[in-house]
């Protein structure tokens, strides 16, 4: 197993059913319900130093799905192109989550989500076993779907962990 596939693995060994669709909708919902709960204050909260506030880690669940569709939606369509990576420390630096209201965020990441999922729940199996190359490395569409339900949970928990435990 590569180190691709391996940091790849962490995120899919997160997904606690086989059916990933359907995992993508609660996840994209438990993400907005917490979300919902918190206060603007709260929202700008950050664990510790130099940590993403609560708004910044869901501008990056925002920015990192989008990615993931976009990367999924050229290899559905048999577009081979290599596509480069993205530095999401470069990302957050220019987020400016500040200036956003919460709720405007909340809205963000749910109609992503709905873009999401609606775009893979349509995809036959010949598109979802579609394969493409992302920083380097080959991944399958389906893969990359399963990608952004893991990568939401991974940050659910890091949420639970290490934000909500402080309030």
């Amino acid at each position: 197993m590569t180190e691709f596939q391996k940091y790849i693995q962490r995120y899919l060994d997160l997904i606690p059913t086989e059916n990933w669709l359907e995992e993508m909708k609660k996840t994209g919902k438990k993400t907005a319900s917490l979300y919902s709960y918190l206060t603007e204050k709260q929202s700008d909260f950050a664990y510790a130093e130099g940590k993403w506030t609560l708004k910044e880690l869901l501008q990056h669940l925002i920015d990192a799905e989008r990615i993931f569709a976009y990367r999924a939606l050229r290899f559905a369509r048999k577009d081979k192109t290599d596509l480069p990576g993205w530095d999401e420390e470069t990302y957050a630096k220019h987020y400016f989550s500040t200036e956003r209201s919460l709720q405007s965020l909340i809205d963000e990441f749910e109609t992503v989500r709905k873009s999401s999922s609606l775009f893979f729940k349509n995809l036959n199996e010949i598109q979802l076993s579609e394969t493409g190359v992302a920083n380097g490395n080959e991944i399958s569409v389906e893969t990359i779907g399963k990608l952004i339900v893991g990568h939401t949970i991974h940050h659910l928990n890091i949420i639970e962990e290490r934000y909500l435990s402080k309030f």
